[in-house]
């Protein structure tokens, strides 16, 4: 049973106007999806329509087997939800927040355990909402969407407010709760942070899905591979990128060889012709495309000219 499932999903305001436009998308049980897409997108607008916060227009959402509109207070009990643009109640303290959220769902968690869990002391915890910082404020806001360990997790730009140290908290929890067999659906901004999680992301670009792979699925689809960098005592001659298979660039400087490459061994054949042209290899960097350099190739691209990957995982 998928934890996710759409079919067809849309959200049209007005005649023409499409906030999410035909999204199918299967997140699978257990796996970290990464929900990525510029301002604008749709993503805020998909995981609305997944709780029953507004309804769609046309097509189907389930969520851990559950009918999205019809069966939204199960799935409620079921998800735990870390919103972007949440409010807390400003003369609550920390641990009556966790209290009440232990309580709307019949959890028996301990609220100091799930406090500790994320990064807020006894201290913290017994001050006023109202008193916290941004940071503290999204830590309390993840210690309650923890509440009652829920099978699936719903981060919508979690990092927001958060020093190193608390990104960096967030990642440990994220991977934790999946390794407990939970399903994390992260939508975030910190590109760096969803390829050091997620096992799968999708891209939304005005409201339709336009990809959805592993990050190396995505690197293999954009067809730009990794950089290899060559430190040399001097320039070879009469290397270009026509001389290989598998380099689509290549750049000769008067200390570095910079070539572009799009199979493994293509690296290798550089290095070897590099020395046989008679220059000494100093040092060796390689660089993989990031999931920025992706987002990018896949968002700014009129029509992406890419093998989409299966939507549907």
């Amino acid at each position: 049973m998928p934890a996710i499932q759409t079919d067809g999903l849309t959200k049209r305001y007005g005649h023409d106007v499409y906030a999410i436009d035909d999204l199918s998308l299967t997140v699978d049980e257990g796996e970290v999806f990464g929900f990525l897409g510029p301002n604008g997108a749709g993503k805020s607008t998909a995981i609305d329509v997944l709780l029953d916060y507004i309804r769609p227009t046309a097509g189907s959402a389930t969520v851990l087997g559950y009918d999205a509109q019809r069966d939204a207070e199960a799935i409620h009990q079921r998800v735990g939800i870390l919103p972007d643009g949440y409010s807390l109640y400003d003369r609550l303290s920390g641990r009556d927040h966790v209290q009440f959220a232990i309580d709307l769902k019949d959890a028996s968690d301990d609220p100091d355990a799930i406090l500790d869990r994320v990064g807020l002391d006894s201290t913290a915890a017994a001050r006023p909402a109202g008193a916290y910082s941004k940071g503290m404020s999204q830590r309390l806001a993840l210690g309650m969407a923890l509440v009652g360990d829920p099978d699936l997790l719903i981060l919508d730009e979690p990092s927001s407010g958060l020093d190193p140290d608390g990104i960096r908290d967030i990642r440990e929890i994220t991977r934790e709760h999946a390794a407990d067999g939970g399903t994390v659906f992260f939508s975030s901004h910190v590109l760096s942070q969803v390829e050091a999680v997620c096992d799968r992301v999708g891209i939304l670009k005005n409201g339709r899905l336009v990809a959805v792979d592993t990050i190396d699925g995505l690197r293999e689809a954009v067809g730009t591979g990794s950089t290899i960098s060559l430190t040399v005592d001097a320039p070879p001659t009469g290397l270009t990128a026509a001389d290989f298979d598998g380099v689509t660039d290549l750049v000769v400087g008067d200390d570095v060889v910079r070539a572009t490459c799009t199979e493994s061994t293509a690296k290798v054949a550089v290095i070897d012709a590099v020395r046989a042209a008679g220059s000494a290899v100093l040092d060796v960097e390689t660089h993989e495309m990031s999931l920025e350099d992706l987002f990018s190739e896949y968002t700014h691209a009129d029509e992406p000219t890419l093998a989409r990957a299966e939507v549907d995982g």
